[in-house]
């Protein structure tokens, strides 16, 4: 049982997740899950980051031994005092993991001919990271794809937002669009003056939906042939959604849409 504040643990984690945590992420290949829902979803899954130390309460400890060997994980017992000084939350849940990062080049993307794949560029909030990649996973999407310049899907903001479905697909980053476009797929992105209605929308093979950043959208130099313009028809009065909502209305399309 870990007891002291002036554990070398306590540093660890506090690096992972503090000003300097992208980067330091990075270097160590790990990142932090705080909760019951990320460790049961870590435990559970057969894929997506595995845990490296699951660092619990006794109150944590009872939560997951409820439902989970744990005897072939890394367990580190620690002091609800210890477990306030390394969480970000008001209230922890008694549970946080440090998790490996799972190493993922766009070479390993499979296409089946009709894989639907979400590719976000220069996205900066973490909140519509991580709802866009937990509606990815409720509709099948078979990955979500971010480019360079994009926020860090694996900071405890994101992480959180996911609500453990960052554990049920693939998320590949720091990918150019350019590499996304000259696979095997079908791009469309959404657009206000868009002729086309998502209604309206037919795709045959692969595809690709493409969002640009929450203030400037998609950079000119983006706005390039091959990716199809499409609206989301908005009978009411506002005249535009969040990227989130809007990204969860297509993913909702994509997995309705008659196949050929």
């Amino acid at each position: 049982m870990i007891e002291s504040l002036n554990s070398p643990h306590i540093a660890r984690v506090k690096a992972l997740i503090g000003s300097r945590g992208t980067k330091e992420r990075k270097l160590a290949g790990q990142f932090v899950a705080e909760g019951l829902q990320c460790a049961r979803e870590a435990l559970a899954s057969e894929q997506g980051p595995r845990i490296q130390t699951l660092y619990l309460t006794q109150t944590g400890r009872a939560k997951l031994e409820d439902s989970f060997d744990l005897s072939s994980v890394n367990t580190v017992d620690v002091s609800d005092e210890v477990m306030k000084a390394m969480s970000e939350t008001i209230t922890p849940q008694g549970i946080l993991a440090v998790c490996t990062i799972p190493s993922r080049p766009i070479e390993g993307l499979k296409l089946s001919g009709h894989s639907k794949f979400i590719f976000l560029s220069e996205i900066q909030d973490p909140g519509n990271a991580g709802t866009i990649i937990r509606s990815a996973d409720a509709f099948g999407i078979q990955a979500v794809i971010t480019s360079p310049g994009s926020v860090d899907i694996y900071s405890p903001k994101v992480v959180r937002s996911t609500a453990g479905s960052l554990w049920h697909i693939d998320v590949f980053e720091g990918i150019d669009l350019s590499n996304v476009l000259s696979l095997n797929v079908h791009a469309f992105a959404l657009g206000a003056s868009a002729k086309t209605s998502l209604h309206d929308l037919l795709i045959e093979g692969n595809c690709v939906a493409v969002f640009g950043n929450e203030a400037r959208g998609l950079a000119t130099a983006q706005s390039v042939d091959g990716i199809e313009q499409v609206r989301i028809p908005m009978p009411g009065n506002a005249e535009s959604l969040n990227l989130s909502a809007a990204a969860t209305i297509v993913m909702y399309h994509l997995a309705n849409m008659p196949t050929s």
